[in-house]
């Protein structure tokens, strides 16, 4: 037999579970938000010290931030695909009063593209001006 409050906790925890934060998406409701400006890096143009340690990642995941000369360097990687054809997308990229927030999806190939057979390793880098925030990749 249940006992009468444990329907009562199985509810608030239901409802504590569907209200918690996760991520930039839901955190930062009602805080004021401020679009960033942003160019996408090519790798040519990047630093030589970031370009040397997003080639040491780039065989998996990752999110990493680069400062440098005024400038915030914010890499996000998917790690070895089987096959080229991708792309990323930039969602959203905007600063609140306590961190900053980036949004970015992998866009796999069209099935009608040639995608090719050897393996890529789709990453992004995004550069804006320098803040001093905490960065929330999402």
């Amino acid at each position: 037999m249940r006992k009468k409050g444990a329907g009562i906790v199985t509810v608030f925890l239901m409802i504590f579970l569907l209200t918690v934060p996760t991520g930039c998406k839901n955190k930062n409701d009602g805080e004021e938000k401020t679009n960033l400006e942003f160019t996408v890096v090519d790798e040519g143009r990047l630093p030589e010290e970031l370009k040397k340690i997003v080639g040491e990642k780039k065989e998996s995941p990752f999110n990493l931030t680069y400062a440098d000369g005024g400038y915030m360097y914010l890499c996000v990687g998917y790690g070895r695909q089987n096959k080229g054809g991708y792309s990323i997308a930039v969602n959203d990229l905007y600063a609140t009063q306590s961190e900053i927030c980036l949004d970015v999806d992998l866009i796999g190939p069209k099935e009608s593209e040639a995608a090719g057979s050897e393996p890529s390793y789709p990453y992004i880098v995004i550069k804006t001006p320098f803040v001093d925030k905490t960065v929330v990749f999402d």
